[in-house]
This record gives C-alpha cells, structure tokens and sequence, in this order.
C-alpha cells in the first residue's frame, strides 16, 4: 500500500464529506475510494471514518490521523517544491470562516486579492453566523468576534467592535428616545433567535455591568431583517457597529444609550497549533492582518 497515496485519498474524501463525492473529486471509481480508505484503516488496526446519513464523520483517532496526514503532504510538497527550485509559489486549499456580514465587509475584498497574488491557491471562504470547529470542519484560518473559550487555538487579534443599541427617527419620534438604561423597559424591542450568540443588552456604569432588554415586540432570525424591522421603526435593536455602519452613516438609524456603552468586543483571527504552520496559511495571515487591523482601528 502507497501510505501518501491513501493518505491524499482519505483527505479528498473528508474534505469533499463523502466517499461518492471524494471519488468524484479524484476522478476515481467510488469502489477503488472505498478499497482506499478500508486497506489504510486495516494497515493502522483503527477505524477513521463512520458513514452517517449525511456522509460520514471522523472518529478520534480519524482526526488525530486526517490532521497529521494534512502535514505530512504539505511538508513533502513543500521539500519536492524547494528540491524543484519552486520553493517561493504557494499551492493547495484554504478553508477560511468568518461571520456573514463582517466577512462580506471586511475580509472578502482582502481575501480577493490574496487570490489574485496566488493563483495556485484554492480558497474556500465559509461566512456564517455561527463558529465552526477548527478541527472538525478543516478549517484553516477563522476570523472571531468576542471573548475566546478555546486556549488551544492560536489567536491574533486585529481589532474591536462596539455593541449599539440604535432606532430609526420615526421610532424615536413616536415613542421618545430612552435616556437611561431603565428606560429600556418602556420600549419594543427587536430580538434575534437562532444564533448561538447574539449581542447581549448590556450596558455600563460607574464601572459595573448590567442588562436590561425592552419589550420582545419583534424576533427574527437573520440579522438583515431585524435591521430592516428597525429601519421600519418597528422597534429598538442591538447590534455590531459593522453591522449598521451604512445606516448610522445616512442617518436611517441613530445610536442611543452611548454613555452606558459596555466595552468593544475583540476581533481576533485564528488557527490551530500546528508547528511549523504550513506555508499557505503563514501567508494568508501576513497578507490579511495588516490590512484587517486598518480597516477596524478606531
């Protein structure tokens, strides 16, 4: 058995999620995939991969194995490349995530001209409102917004931004601007559902933090529509400074609560532990960072 031709296969067949689309994507007969992946589990006496209705999915040790392998072809590519003399051209895929409306803004221009500098490189960029696992979605570089839970990961941060809490001026006009926190209570509120974290109303003063919410007048799911709701002047919103920047800038929104703001949310661009970092993804890093932390400095 060619353990780095099993190995390119197993990567082909996690990456694309399935052992049919693994074969379509190397061109393969499904069989011969499959013969792949089941003759490299019997050579390591482990099981790396379990068939599941929606295509299948790792086990432990099949992580621990699909990350090492990831290396090892890099590494090997890299030493054919540098014995070769085309040691400076970057190859390969990129698998990037960010938020929906922060990566359209923000790293999707810059992720684009990445591309038009390397064009042997292969970018998939993954905008959702929702954090993907490094690990078990082969996520390479992640852009983050808010406090951190995982010390395993190695973060860069680029930047901040604020929570606002805004209307539109005919809201305001109807119903009066609150002036204090408490005021919250007499107001509609918008709210969002489905989001594993959303902007939480919360506020500050003399040092201390605390929440107060207005009535539950609107709840939706997207964060565009709730800010079409607010523009609407259905009711208050709280949402990230990216997210309205357009709004408060024409004037179809207005920021309230401003004294009481809590503190901006870090930004932070991350990845995984791997040492040496392969070459694309040290590149990636070098090219967005600068260009991420001009665009947030404030």
């Amino acid at each position: 058995m060619d353990r780095f031709e099993a190995m390119s296969v197993l990567l082909a067949v996690v990456d694309a999620g399935s052992l049919s689309a693994g074969s379509r994507r190397l061109h393969a007969p499904l069989a011969t995939v499959s013969r792949r992946v089941a003759d490299l589990e019997k050579h390591l006496g482990v099981r790396l991969v379990v068939r599941t209705r929606r295509g299948l999915s790792l086990t432990d040790e099949g992580r621990s194995f699909v990350a090492a392998s990831r290396r090892i072809l890099e590494e090997l590519d890299a030493a054919e490349r540098q014995a070769s003399g085309d040691d400076g051209a970057l190859r390969g895929g990129l698998h990037v995530t960010a938020p929906i409306a922060f990566g359209e803004r923000h790293l999707l221009p810059i992720a684009l001209e990445f591309l038009k500098e390397q064009p042997d490189i292969n970018l998939r960029l993954t905008l959702a409102d929702r954090q993907l696992s490094l690990a078990d979605e082969h996520v390479d570089v992640a852009l983050r917004i808010g406090h951190l839970a995982d010390s395993a990961l190695i973060a860069t941060r680029v930047g901040a931004v604020r929570r606002v809490i805004c209307a539109s001026p005919d809201y305001l006009a109807r119903r009066g601007a609150p002036l204090q926190p408490e005021d919250l209570s007499h107001h509609d509120g918008i709210s969002f559902q489905g989001f594993a974290t959303a902007p939480e109303w919360r506020y500050r003063r003399d040092g201390a933090a605390f929440a107060i919410e207005p009535r539950p007048k609107f709840a939706v799911n997207t964060t565009e529509a709730a800010i079409q709701a607010a523009i609407a002047g259905i009711g208050i919103i709280r949402v990230l400074s990216y997210q309205i920047s357009d709004q408060l800038r024409s004037g179809a929104l207005h920021e309230l609560l401003t004294d009481f703001a809590p503190e901006p949310l870090p930004v932070n661009v991350i990845h995984g532990p791997a040492d040496p970092l392969p070459l694309k993804v040290r590149c990636f890093l070098d090219w967005i960072v600068p260009s991420l932390r001009a665009q947030l400095a404030y």
